[in-house]
């Protein structure tokens, strides 16, 4: 047992968006060249949306089931020491249970996709 969130999230323009919608998304620029794609807890997402995407529009956030990836997710230390999911591999459709355009609610924080 693992008090570790089973869904993460990744932050997609609208041309990974379009990617992973075809079939499977390899990883945005900054995943290549890291070796994994970055993903982030509900906790974390919206630090990560005003850290690493601000002033850009048409993003996606892709809800993502962790346990569906098995060992290709690693927990492993990023900003301020916290804990980050990373998948080694690609990330493909049918691991993402909702995804939708990034939106935000009154507070400015990031609003969660919603499966249905």
């Amino acid at each position: 047992m693992t008090d570790r969130p089973l869904v993460a999230y990744k932050v997609l323009t609208a041309d990974q968006m379009h990617a992973l919608e075809a079939d499977t998304f390899a990883g945005a620029p900054v995943d290549l060249a890291d070796g994994y794609i970055h993903l982030s807890t509900a906790a974390q997402l919206t630090e990560t949306v005003d850290k690493h995407f601000a002033g850009q529009t048409d993003l996606s956030v892709a809800a993502i089931d962790l346990e569906a990836l098995g060992g290709a997710v690693k927990w492993e230390e990023s900003r301020g020491g916290a804990l980050f999911p990373h998948i080694y591999g690609a990330m493909p459709l049918e691991i993402v249970i909702a995804y939708g355009p990034l939106e935000r609610d009154d507070d400015g924080t990031v609003r969660l996709p919603v499966a249905g």
